[in-house]
């Protein structure tokens, strides 16, 4: 593979909701497009995927499948790999994949998603997506009536507690390592029945592959069917910083919750012809936010190569005639078609 011969209208890094999504859109509008996908979606672990319209319950790996099935039906082709970086040229990006290969591309569409750091508690990674959640609007409904546990690892601990009481009358609420609440904040929680637990939360206790409890630093084990936390949420951001696009820090309550790729609505970022789509660009979307704004940053592409189409269109019509100028224009316009007689067979 080499920058010479494998070049695209679109390369799209990540084939997730939004990148594939994008890649369907842009197939559709008959541009060549290249997905390359590290294969590691974030939503994984997670059982079903929720809140799509049309696809509710959906297992993440089948909703996946059903999206590359779409998209290559419509001539995108996808690749699994990693793209360790990415270079402005002349006419578009180089974009350089981890085994050295290059492919080059007039504009990209970057949907790498985002990581969650998740707190140094004991048995926490390991139910993450299971027992452990963070969107209520994601996984409430699965936990409903349940014994639920709020770990405060941020000033935003008392809103999740009084989020998450929507689903159930019994969430205790652990203090860990954060600082005591006010009086005002005591009274909010009291009065929508919320337990408050001091002392810090050491791990996690499981028992037929599920969460049975959370122990404390102490010993104390408080029975517990699920636990809430808020993770730290890291754009992935290597391709983009390769280009000189930095991540913004995202502050919630004073507290820094994680890192995005700041961008227009249409997920335009600071360069010119590098669009983003998905958790990259917005850490709160859920999947099929994250599938509509692939969309709409992939219908924004097409139009800027229509733009610049129409440009290169003009100046070929308006420079003085020469051999060279027609060859590129029959070469543009009709590929294997050529002017003038065609061979016919005997």
């Amino acid at each position: 593979m080499s920058d010479k011969n494998q070049r695209y209208d679109v390369v799209v890094v990540g084939g997730g909701a939004a990148g594939l999504s994008g890649a369907l859109t842009l197939s559709r509008a008959r541009r060549s497009v290249l997905v390359i996908d590290a294969g590691s979606p974030r939503n994984a672990p997670a059982g079903h995927v929720h809140n799509y319209l049309g696809r509710e319950g959906t297992p993440p790996t089948e909703l996946l499948a059903i999206g590359r099935e779409e998209a290559t039906g419509y001539g995108a082709e996808i690749v699994e790999g990693n793209v360790v970086s990415a270079e402005k040229v002349s006419d578009g990006f180089r974009v350089v994949r981890e085994d050295g290969s290059t492919v080059h591309a007039r504009r990209l569409l970057v949907t790498t998603g985002i990581v969650d750091e998740l707190p140094a508690v004991e048995g926490l990674a390991e139910r993450w997506g299971k027992e452990v959640l963070h969107c209520p609007y994601c996984h409430g409904w699965e936990v409903r009536d349940q014994a639920i546990g709020i770990l405060a690892v941020s000033p935003m601990a008392l809103h999740h507690a009084l989020l998450w009481r929507q689903w159930s009358d019994d969430v205790v609420l652990f203090r860990h390592d954060q600082p005591d609440f006010t009086d005002e904040e005591y009274e909010q929680l009291a009065a929508r029945g919320v337990s408050v637990v001091d002392g810090e939360v050491a791990a996690l206790e499981v028992a037929d592959d599920r969460v049975t409890g959370v122990r404390l630093a102490g010993g104390t084990l408080i029975p517990r069917a699920a636990l809430v936390v808020q993770p730290r949420f890291t754009a992935r951001s290597a391709v983009l910083e390769s280009l000189g696009i930095r991540p913004t820090e995202l502050e919630a309550g004073g507290h820094v919750v994680g890192t995005y790729i700041a961008a227009d609505p249409a997920g335009a970022t600071e360069m010119p012809g590098v669009r983003v789509a998905g958790n990259v660009a917005n850490l709160m979307e859920q999947v099929v936010g994250a599938a509509a704004a692939g969309l709409k940053a992939a219908s924004m592409i097409n139009m800027d190569l229509v733009t610049d189409d129409t440009r290169r269109a003009v100046d070929a019509r308006r420079a003085p005639f020469s051999a060279e100028a027609e060859r590129q224009v029959a070469e543009r316009v009709l590929g294997d078609r050529r002017h003038g007689l065609q061979e016919t067979s005997r």
